[in-house]
C-alpha cells in the first residue's frame, strides 16, 4: 500500500515552521445566532425533531455561513482547515433521525472548504491549505456502561463504531480531504474503532493518508473521561503510526502544557495542540475566558521549548485567536521527531514498561476457567461480582497484567469474554493494568480485542495451522493495537526440544517483523513450560530445555520477550500446594537469570525463595536441572511426607477487620460488592432504622467519593462503581424499609433532561444512575427536550428536584428560557444545573435571578448531586441550606456587577426606601454604660472556639467536628487537633496567654447614615459614620440598608449601641517567635492559629455576656452561635456592612484601647497584635448583615464631608466600593 503525496507535502512545509490549524467552528456558528428555522432550511422544514444545535446539517442548509467561517480562518493564517463534520456520523445523527444524510453532510463539508480556499486565494496569497476531515468521538462510549446497575452493557459496540466511522471517512475521502482527524477523544476504545475503520478504508483504496489523532482531558485529573493517562493513551494508539498526535478541547493551553510535554517525550511522531481559549465563561462573547492575546501568550512556552509541529484552537477560539497564535509562532522552534529507543510497553488505564525497575512482569493466572476451579465455578454460577474480586485480588497481590480465559466447553467463550471485559472496565483498580486476552479460539480473542481500550496482549497465536492463517491473525492483532504471545508450535506440533523452540520462534519472529510489521518489543514468545517429575523419562529435560532456549531465542530474535505459564511445571503435584509453590519460586529464580521477562502465575501462590527449606529446594533443583536419575522419585517421596492441609488458607482482606462503619465506607469507596449485603445486615442490628444506615455510613462513603472525584483523585468509572455498591446496599434495605411503619422518609423524585438543541447525555445519565442508586425516583426525559415537554412532565410527575443539563454554549440560553417558563407555570421545585459549559458564576448571575420562588443550584459533577439533593429536601436544614446558596449567589452577582457599569439610585430614594423597623418593640434592658475591662479565663473560652477556620488555616477543608470522619483529611485533622490542644494546654499551664478585652454600651440615636453616641448626660460625644446601599434593586419594594437603620432615630427611645475590642495579646506572637527561632515553624504557626481562634472565641463569649445583659436569652449552642441564631449583630469595621476602616480610630479614642489592653492600630488601621478583633454591637432583632456594595459620587461626596480624611485617602479605603462612573 502506497503513501499519499500529502505526506511529502506536509513534511516539507512542517520542516522549519509550526503549521497553523484553524479554530473553533461551534463558537463561530453561535455568533450567527441561528434559530430552529435556520437549521431546518427549506430541505428539512417538516422535520418532526428540533434540529437547532446540529451544526453539521448547516453544511446542507446554510453552506454560505460555514464557508464564511472557513474563509475567515484561512485569511487569519490557518493552513489546515477542519471540515464541519465533528458529529457527521450515523451514530450522532441518529438523535436527529438524519442518518440517511450523513454521506451528503460529509461530502458537502469538503466542497465548502474547497470553495472557501478558492475564494480566499483570489484575495490573498494563502499558500497551500490542507483539508482535514474532522471525526468526532460520537455521543456514545464503548468503555462505559450507560446504566450503573448493569455495568456490563454498552449502548454502542466496536463494530457499530467502525461501520459509522468507515461511512464518514469514505465520504470525506471521495470528496477530497487531505488529512483525517479523529478528535476530542474521551474514550480511547472509540478512537481505536475510528483507526480500525480508517485502516479498512486505506486498504480498500490502496493508499494511506495522514492521520492526526487527538485526545481530550475534561479536567485536571490527567486522565480521559474513561480513565486513561496520557502515556496509556499513547500506548493504545501507537500501533496506527499516526502522522501526528496531540490534544484538544477540555482545557486551555496553560493547563495542557505538562501533558503535551509528557506526550512529546514518548511519541515518535509529530505533536500538535489546539487548546480551548482558557476555561468556560458563559458571560464572555465566545463562552471562554481568554482573549486572542491571552491564548497566544499561553502557547508561547510551547514554542520556546520546541514542543509542537502543529498548533490551532478549539472551543472559544476565533479567527482573531488564530491570527494571534500565528504571529506568536513565527519565532517558534519546531519540534524534531525524536528517535526513541523503545522499551517493551503495554497499557491499561495506566502504562506499564518493562525496565530496570519493573524488570520482571507477573501475569495473574486466576481469571482462567481452565486453570482456576474457583473462577470456573463462579463463572458457571453467573457470580460475576466474586469473579471480579478474583481479578482484583491478583492486582493487589502484585500482578502487572491479568490473563483472562474462557475456553470451556460448556460456556460461550465469546459472550463471556465480552461480558467479563465490560465488567472489568467498570473497575479501574483492575483495568489500570493491561489485559491479556487468552484463548485457543481466535474468534474469542477478536471479541475481547473489541472491548479493551488499552494496549492489551493476545495469548496466543502460532504456526500450528500454517503461515497464511498465522499472518492473517497477526495482522488483525496489530490492527487492534495489541502485543502478541506466540506459542512455540508449528505444523509439526509443539516444540519440546531446545532446538525446536529456537527454530520455531525465529521463524515466527521473521514473519512478524518483516512481513506483518510488528515492533520486536511487542512480540512475546512462550517456548512452552511443560510438566516435570511425571515419572516419564521423556519429560525429564522439559524444564532445562525451556531455560536453555531463552538466551538462544533472544539472540536470534533481538528485542523480543519471553514468557510462560509457570503452573504447568508442577501439575504432577496438584493438591500439594507447598511443593507447587516452592517449584514455581525456584523455577522463576533461575528463569529470570536465563533472561525470562514475564510469567503467568498466581501471585498469591508463590513461596519466597529464601524461605524454602533447604532439603525441598535441593530436591526441586535436582528435578529442574535433571541432575540424576532419581531426582523425580526423591521429590515424589518427599512430597508424600508433606501435610496436604498445611497450605496457607487465603487470608482475609485487611479491610474486613475494620469497624462496621469503616467497612461499609471502604466498600463504597473501593466499589466492592461482595460483602456489602452482609455488612448492611449487620448494621440493621446496630441502627434503629434502615434509613439511618443509608443516611449514615452509606452516605458518608458516597460523600468521600464525591470529594475525591471533585479533587480529580477518582475518575468516572470509580464513581459509577461506588454508586453500584450503594445501589446494592439500598436494594437490600428496601424490603425492611417497607416493613418499617415509622419510616416516612424517602429520597425524593427527580426529573432530568438535556435541554433543547443539545444531544450530549453522558453526564446526565451518570447523574440519573447515581441518583437512582441513592433511592431517588428518577424520570430521565433524554436529550433535545423542549420546554413544553419538560413542563408537561413536571406537572405529571411532580418532581421534588428538576435537573437540566447541557454541554454546548447555546444550551445556557435554553436553560434561562426554561426557567422563565417554569415561573410562568408556577413551578417552584429546586433546579439543578449541570454540564460542561455551565458554571457557578453563570448560574448565579444569569439563571438564578429568574427563579426567586426557590433556588437554582449549579452542580459541578455527578458525584455531588446526591448530597445537593438531600440538603435541598431535608426538612430540618433545607431552609438554611437554600439561604446559604442564595447568599453566595448574591455575592457572586455583586462581584460581577463590580466589573461593569452599575445602576445607582439617588441617596434620597435610598433613604426613602430604608428598612422599616418598629422601634417601639425594642427593649434594651442594659443599665451598664461603663467601660468594662476583661481578663478572660482561657478555660471559659475553649467551649466557644469554632475550630473549623483553624483547619482551613492549614488548608484542610471541612467542618469541625465532622472533619475527623473525612477519609482524606480525617487522620491528619485529628492529629493536628490533638497537637493544637496539647499546645493550648501547655500555654495555659505555663500562663503564656493573657486574653483581654474592652466593652462598652452607650445610648444612641441615628440620623440618615450616622449614629450619635451619648454620654451620661445625653450629650453627643462621637458620630459613627456608615454607608448606605445604593445600587439599584429590581424588586418592587426594595430596602436600601445602612447600619444606622438599626438604631432608633429618636433620642427619646434611649436605644443602645455597643462596642468591643478583644485580643489574645502580644504574648502569642512572642511565644510563636521562640519556636520560629528554633526552626520549629510548625509549632509557630500552630500557636498563631490558636491565638486567632481564642480571639474569635473571646469575641463570641463577650457578645453573649453583652446580649444577656441587654435582655437576650441566656445560652445558645456553639452551632447556633456560629450560625448567628441570636438577636442582633456585631459587625466589624472593614467588613461589607461598614467598609471604612478609619472609623476604628474613634473607638480607640473613646475606649482608650492602646492604654488599657495594649492593642494599637497601624497606619492602615490594622489591629496589632494580629490576634485581635474589634466591632460594634447592634442589639435590635431586625439587625442583619449585608453588603453595602457599590456607591456613586453623590454618596461619596456626602460621606467625605463627614469624615476627617483627605479625599485620596478615603478613596483608597473605599476603592472596592466607590464607582465614579455609573447610571
Amino acid at each position: 500500500m502506497k503513501d499519499s503525496n500529502i505526506f511529502l507535502e506536509l513534511d516539507k512545509l512542517a520542516l522549519n515552521k509550526v503549521l497553523i490549524m484553524d479554530g473553533a467552528m461551534g463558537t463561530m456558528v453561535q455568533k450567527y445566532k441561528l434559530e430552529e428555522l435556520d437549521f431546518r432550511g427549506e430541505r428539512f422544514k417538516d422535520s418532526t425533531i428540533d434540529l437547532k444545535g446540529n451544526n453539521e446539517i448547516l453544511n446542507i442548509t446554510k453552506p454560505d455561513i460555514i464557508k464564511e467561517i472557513h474563509k475567515s480562518y484561512i485569511l487569519s493564517g490557518a493552513q489546515i482547515i477542519e471540515t464541519n463534520t465533528f458529529g457527521a456520523t450515523s451514530i450522532a445523527q441518529s438523535d436527529y433521525q438524519l442518518e440517511d444524510f450523513v454521506v451528503e453532510m460529509n461530502k458537502c463539508s469538503v466542497e465548502i472548504v474547497k470553495d472557501a480556499i478558492k475564494e480566499a486565494s483570489s484575495n490573498a496569497d494563502i499558500g497551500r491549505v490542507f483539508i482535514a476531515g474532522a471525526m468526532g468521538p460520537t455521543n456514545r462510549t464503548a468503555s462505559i456502561s450507560p446504566d450503573v446497575e448493569d455495568p456490563g452493557i454498552r449502548n454502542i459496540t466496536f463494530d457499530e463504531l467502525v461501520s459509522a466511522y468507515y461511512e464518514q471517512a469514505k465520504s470525506l475521502l471521495t470528496a477530497g480531504v487531505d488529512i483525517f482527524l479523529p478528535e476530542t477523544t474521551f474514550d480511547t476504545l472509540n478512537l481505536k474503532a475510528s483507526l480500525f475503520a480508517l485502516d479498512n478504508l486505506f486498504q480498500e483504496f490502496g493508499e494511506r493518508y495522514p492521520v492526526f489523532v487527538s485526545v481530550t482531558f475534561s479536567d485536571k485529573s490527567g486522565r480521559t473521561l474513561s480513565g486513561q493517562t496520557i502515556k496509556a493513551f499513547w500506548e493504545s494508539i501507537r500501533h496506527s503510526n499516526p502522522f501526528a498526535v496531540g490534544m484538544n478541547c477540555g482545557l486551555g493551553a496553560e493547563s495542557l502544557y505538562g501533558y503535551i510535554n509528557e506526550l512529546g517525550k514518548i511519541a515518535n511522531t509529530r505533536v500538535f495542540c489546539y487548546p480551548n481559549a482558557g476555561l468556560p465563561n458563559p458571560l464572555s462573547d465566545t463562552g471562554y475566558d481568554e482573549l486572542p492575546e491571552d491564548t497566544a501568550n499561553a502557547l508561547e512556552p510551547y514554542f520556546q521549548n520546541s514542543l509542537l509541529n502543529f498548533v490551532g484552537g478549539c472551543c472559544g477560539t476565533t479567527p482573531e485567536h488564530i491570527s494571534a497564535i500565528k504571529n506568536k509562532s513565527i519565532e517558534a522552534i519546531v519540534r524534531k521527531v525524536p528517535n526513541i529507543n523503545k522499551k517493551p510497553t503495554f497499557g491499561g488505564l495506566e502504562s506499564l514498561e518493562l525496565n530496570d525497575v519493573n524488570n520482571f512482569l507477573i501475569i495473574g493466572e486466576r481469571t482462567n476457567v481452565t486453570g482456576s476451579p474457583k473462577f470456573s465455578r463462579l463463572i458457571k454460577e453467573g457470580n460475576f461480582d466474586e469473579a471480579l474480586e478474583i481479578a482484583k485480588q491478583q492486582v493487589e497481590n502484585g500482578a502487572h497484567i491479568i490473563d483472562i480465559n474462557f475456553d470451556e466447553g460448556m460456556i460461550d467463550g465469546e459472550e463471556y469474554m465480552v461480558k467479563f471485559l465490560n465488567l472489568i472496565a467498570s473497575d479501574p483498580e483492575i483495568t489500570k493494568v493491561p489485559i491479556m486476552i487468552d484463548s485457543s479460539k481466535f474468534s474469542v480473542i477478536e471479541a475481547g480485542l473489541k472491548c479493551v481500550q488499552g494496549r492489551g496482549i493476545v495469548n496466543s497465536i502460532s504456526l500450528k495451522e500454517g503461515e497464511e492463517l498465522f499472518i492473517k491473525q497477526a495482522q488483525l492483532v496489530l490492527k487492534y493495537g495489541a502485543s502478541v504471545v506466540v506459542m512455540a508450535f508449528d505444523e509439526e506440533g509443539q516444540a519440546v526440544s531446545k532446538d525446536d523452540k529456537v527454530r520455531i520462534c525465529k521463524r515466527a519472529y521473521d514473519i512478524l517483523v518483516n512481513e506483518v510489521g510488528f515492533h520486536p518489543t511487542d512480540i512475546i514468545f512462550d517456548p512452552n513450560i511443560l510438566t516435570v517429575a511425571t515419572g516419564i523419562d521423556e519429560h525429564r529435560k522439559y524444564a532445562l530445555n525451556f531455560l536453555e532456549a531463552i538466551p538462544l531465542i533472544k539472540k536470534d530474535c533481538p528485542g523480543c520477550l519471553i514468557s510462560g505459564g509457570i503452573s504447568n511445571l508442577s501439575f504432577a503435584f496438584r493438591g500439594n500446594n507447598k511443593v507447587r509453590e516452592a517449584m514455581h519460586s525456584i523455577f522463576l529464580f533461575h528463569a529470570k537469570k536465563y533472561g525470562m521477562d514475564m510469567a503467568i502465575l498466581n501471585a498469591g501462590m508463590l513461596e519466597v525463595y529464601e524461605n524454602i527449606e533447604p532439603k525441598l529446594l535441593n530436591l526441586i533443583e535436582d528435578v529442574i536441572f535433571d541432575k540424576n536419575d532419581d531426582s523425580t522419585e526423591n521429590l515424589i517421596s518427599y512430597a508424600e511426607t508433606v501435610n496436604q492441609d498445611s497450605s496457607k488458607s487465603q487470608k482475609e482482606e485487611d479491610w474486613q477487620s475494620f469497624s462496621l462503619e469503616k467497612r461499609i465506607g471502604h466498600q463504597i469507596i473501593k466499589g466492592i460488592t461482595t460483602n456489602i449485603e452482609n455488612d448492611v445486615e449487620e448494621a440493621r442490628g446496630v441502627y434503629k432504622t434502615p434509613l439511618e444506615i443509608i443516611e449514615g455510613p452509606l452516605m458518608d462513603g458516597m460523600k468521600v467519593v464525591g470529594e475525591l472525584f471533585g479533587e480529580g483523585k477518582m475518575f468516572l468509572p470509580q464513581v459509577v462503581k461506588s454508586a453500584r455498591v450503594m445501589k446494592k446496599a439500598v436494594n437490600y434495605l428496601e424490603p425492611f424499609m417497607e416493613k418499617d411503619k415509622n419510616n416516612t422518609s424517602s429520597a425524593g423524585k427527580m426529573l432530568i433532561a438535556t435541554v433543547k438543541g443539545d444531544v450530549h447525555d453522558i453526564g446526565k445519565n451518570i447523574v440519573s444512575v447515581v441518583a437512582r442508586c441513592n433511592g431517588f425516583d428518577v424520570k430521565d426525559l433524554g436529550v433535545m427536550v423542549n420546554c413544553d415537554t419538560i413542563i408537561e412532565n413536571i406537572k405529571e410527575f411532580e418532581p421534588d428536584v428538576i435537573g437540566m443539563s447541557g454541554l454546548i454554549t447555546p444550551s445556557l440560553d435554553e436553560m434561562i428560557s426554561n426557567i422563565r417558563e417554569f415561573k410562568n407555570h408556577s413551578i417552584t421545585s429546586p433546579i439543578l444545573i449541570g454540564g460542561a459549559t455551565t458554571s457557578k458564576a453563570h448560574t448565579a448571575i444569569k439563571i438564578a435571578p429568574h427563579y426567586d420562588d426557590n433556588v437554582v443550584v449549579h452542580v459541578a459533577d455527578a458525584s455531588l448531586v446526591v448530597g445537593v439533593c438531600r440538603s435541598l429536601l431535608n426538612e430540618k436544614d433545607s431552609k438554611s441550606y437554600i439561604d446559604n446558596i442564595k447568599i453566595d449567589q448574591l455575592e457572586t452577582i455583586k462581584k460581577f456587577n463590580s466589573n461593569k457599569k452599575t445602576d445607582f439610585v439617588s441617596m434620597k430614594f435610598a433613604r426613602d426606601n430604608k428598612p422599616n423597623i418598629d422601634f417601639n418593640k425594642t427593649i434594651n434592658k442594659t443599665r451598664n454604660f461603663k467601660i468594662q475591662e476583661w481578663n478572660f479565663n482561657i478555660k471559659d473560652l475553649v467551649s466557644f472556639i469554632d475550630w473549623s477556620p483553624f483547619f482551613w488555616t492549614w488548608e484542610i477543608k471541612g467542618v469541625y467536628p465532622k472533619i475527623f470522619k473525612n477519609e482524606k483529611y480525617g487522620k491528619q485533622a485529628k492529629e493536628l487537633f490533638n497537637d493544637a490542644n496539647k499546645m493550648l494546654e501547655e500555654m495555659i499551664k505555663n500562663n503564656i496567654l493573657s486574653v483581654k478585652g474592652l466593652s462598652k454600651n452607650w445610648n444612641a440615636y441615628s440620623k440618615n447614615e450616622s449614629v450619635f453616641i451619648l454620654d451620661q448626660n445625653q450629650e453627643e460625644i462621637v458620630e459613627f459614620n456608615f454607608l448606605r446601599q445604593q445600587v439599584k434593586k429590581e424588586n418592587s419594594k426594595p430596602s436600601y440598608y445602612c447600619l444606622a437603620d438599626f438604631i432608633s432615630p429618636s433620642i427619646k427611645d434611649k436605644d443602645v449601641l455597643g462596642a468591643f475590642v478583644v485580643s489574645a495579646g502580644k504574648e502569642v506572637d512572642e511565644y510563636a517567635l521562640n519556636y520560629e527561632n528554633e526552626g520549629d515553624d510548625y509549632s509557630s504557626i500552630l500557636i498563631k492559629a490558636i491565638g486567632d481562634r481564642l480571639a474569635e472565641a473571646a469575641a463570641e463569649y463577650l457578645h453573649q455576656i453583652m446580649r444577656i445583659d441587654n435582655g437576650d436569652k441566656n445560652k445558645y449552642s456553639l452551632d447556633e452561635l456560629i450560625k448567628e441564631k441570636y438577636n442582633g449583630i456585631r459587625p466589624a469595621h472593614g467588613y461589607p456592612a461598614c467598609p471604612d476602616h478609619s472609623e476604628k480610630l474613634k473607638l480607640w479614642e473613646i475606649l482608650g484601647v492602646e492604654e488599657k489592653i495594649n492593642v494599637s492600630l497601624t497606619e492602615n488601621y490594622a489591629l496589632n497584635p494580629a490576634s485581635s478583633i474589634c466591632g460594634l454591637y447592634f442589639y435590635n432583632s431586625a439587625a442583619r448583615y449585608f453588603n453595602v456594595g457599590k456607591i456613586n459620587k453623590e454618596q461619596f461626596d456626602l460621606y467625605s464631608k463627614k469624615v476627617e480624611l483627605e479625599s485620596e485617602r478615603l478613596l483608597s479605603i473605599l476603592q472596592n466600593n466607590y464607582e465614579e462612573v455609573g447610571n
